[in-house]
């Protein structure tokens, strides 16, 4: 007999159903697992990037940049500015418009064919001629095709020229750079960061009763006014009276606003630091020698820097330091990082210190600053910028680099001297001295004593290094760059006068060139003519 089946109630029905459906649903996941999209496994696959190990401290800075393998360029008209960095950095090369060094210095390239080119009216100009150069080209794709530029100055043509060679450049964007570079907007920072300023005001002028109209109540009548950009005293103005103001008129009334000052008796003093991510580096107070006719046409002109321990007093040095920090920090907060140069002036009436100018980027004051002992004895501040561009972590203490560097005992005594030509008649250059060390013979003559590429090489007060600009078939015309000395020991006397031993320099160094008159003919304007109007250094 066959058995009955009982009939499935409805839940059970239900309840199996569920089982069936919930035993199929792993058979489709594994399925899945077993087919794992072509991306997963590509992602699997690839190796995690290791991050870079976090340097600590000076020493492994230093063993870093010894060890470096990417290629850093200063490109430039000369490499004066950062002479010695490539002792310090390891594939660390100068591409230079003008061989200071007759093809003697190891690092230094320039290209030996100069090419048709629209006459140089900045140095952006020669450096973007540089890296349009076939020669300068092929010498960065034969080591490598990439690599980090640095330059004095730079536009946003460079920026792109720069890119197309696979170059970074390793400074704020030329826009940042031109914005904080503008004198007017320079203070503008300097009101945000609590950095005082002499008494000013920023206004458009249209004329000199409009000029005594804004600043007769505020500033006086004895005035100085500067224009946005410019350097080396070139836009910057002294005005008095009517007679003055005419000189300057045109220059003044055709900006859009320009920086109207009270005219105090100053001193003039310039330090250098670097913007990091963790906080700013200031180096020591420096000593600016400006507007000595021996060395420059303009009468405001920047010509030379001296640092030495006792240039200042403690209190201005203290402010200094704490100014440069607050102003430092302040950048950062713009989004600036990296080297940065202030200029201070000292009121000798009231022994106040004020903010002067800022340079957003290397300067003429660099190569004295990153070759002092507190620079040797842990490193240039250029390695500091270095670092902002290198992607690299680092720890190190701000606070005490900077405690450091302000010890008197950390400050070794060294000036420099920007020989400009000073006379009206242009020149055709027929001798040049060399660069090198010189040494100074008891009557005032100098001689030649041996090729070196830096200042360090400079033993006692009778020798000097003297880097060498304008060269024999170039031509002299006022305010060209002859060349730039550099020699241990004080070059001012203490109420800010030329000493005599830095007297006796400048005509040696000047007597050691021949050049003959230059008749101009209808040939077109000599090339070697055109540097020299604007900033070289």
């Amino acid at each position: 007999m066959k058995k009955k089946k009982a009939p499935k109630s409805k839940s059970t029905a239900k309840a199996t159903k569920k089982v069936a459906t919930k035993a199929r649903k792993p058979v489709k996941a594994t399925k899945k697992a077993k087919k794992p999209s072509r991306k997963k496994v590509a992602a699997k696959a690839r190796p995690k990037k290791k991050a870079p190990a976090v340097l600590n401290g000076i020493s492994d800075i230093r063993r870093f940049f010894y060890r470096n393998e990417i290629p850093i360029y200063f490109i430039s008209a000369t490499n004066f500015n950062l002479l010695g960095a490539d002792e310090w950095i390891k594939g660390f090369k100068f591409i230079c418009y003008i061989e200071c060094f007759d093809g003697l210095h190891p690092n230094v390239f320039s290209p030996k064919e100069e090419l048709p080119h629209e006459e140089f009216q900045s140095i952006e100009d020669i450096n973007n001629y540089l890296l349009e150069h076939k020669e300068v080209v092929d010498y960065i794709k034969n080591r490598g095709g990439k690599g980090k530029a640095l330059f004095l100055m730079f536009d946003g043509r460079t920026e792109k020229l720069a890119r197309k060679l696979g170059l970074e450049v390793c400074f704020p964007s030329a826009r940042m750079r031109n914005f904080m570079d503008n004198k007017v907007n320079t203070n503008r920072i300097a009101e945000k960061a609590g950095v005082p300023c002499v008494p000013y005001l920023l206004s458009k002028v249209k004329s000199y009763k409009h000029l005594t109209a804004i600043s007769k109540s505020k500033l006086g009548t004895d005035l100085v006014i500067q224009t946005p950009f410019g350097d080396s005293g070139h836009t910057t103005f002294f005005i008095s009276n009517e007679s003055e103001w005419e000189k300057y008129a045109d220059e003044i009334v055709k900006e859009k606003e320009v920086k109207v000052m009270k005219r105090i008796n100053c001193r003039g003093s310039a330090i250098e630091a670097c913007v990091t991510r963790h906080g700013t580096v200031v180096a020591p107070l420096m000593t600016e020698l400006v507007g000595f006719k021996e060395l420059t046409p303009y009468k405001g002109g920047w010509c030379g820097n001296e640092i030495y321990a006792g240039a200042f007093t403690p209190s201005i040095r203290v402010k200094a330091r704490k100014y440069t920090q607050l102003f430092g920090d302040q950048l950062r907060k713009e989004g600036y990082r990296g080297y940065f140069e202030l200029d201070f002036l000292i009121d000798q009436d009231t022994h106040q210190l004020y903010l002067g100018e800022l340079n957003p980027r290397i300067t003429g004051a660099s190569s004295i600053t990153n070759h002092a002992v507190f620079a040797l004895s842990d490193m240039p501040l250029i390695l500091f910028h270095m670092l902002e561009w290198m992607k690299q972590p680092y720890k190190l203490s701000v606070n005490a680099i900077n405690s450091r560097w302000f010890k008197p005992e950390n400050i070794d005594s060294w000036g420099q001297l920007v020989i400009k030509y000073t006379e009206k008649e242009i020149k055709i250059i027929t001798q040049a001295p060399r660069s090198g060390i010189y040494i100074m013979n008891p009557d005032g003559t100098i001689k030649f004593s041996r090729m070196d590429t830096h200042r360090r090489a400079v033993e006692r007060e009778n020798e000097a290094f003297f880097l060498r600009i304008s060269r024999a078939n170039d031509y002299f015309y006022e305010g060209a760059d002859m060349g730039i000395l550099v020699m241990r020991g004080r070059l001012m006397t203490d109420d800010f006068k030329l000493r005599p031993r830095a007297i006796s320099w400048i005509n040696a160094i000047k007597r050691s060139y021949a050049a003959v008159p230059f008749t101009p003919v209808k040939a077109p304007k000599p090339e070697a003519a055109e540097i020299g109007g604007f900033k070289m250094m």
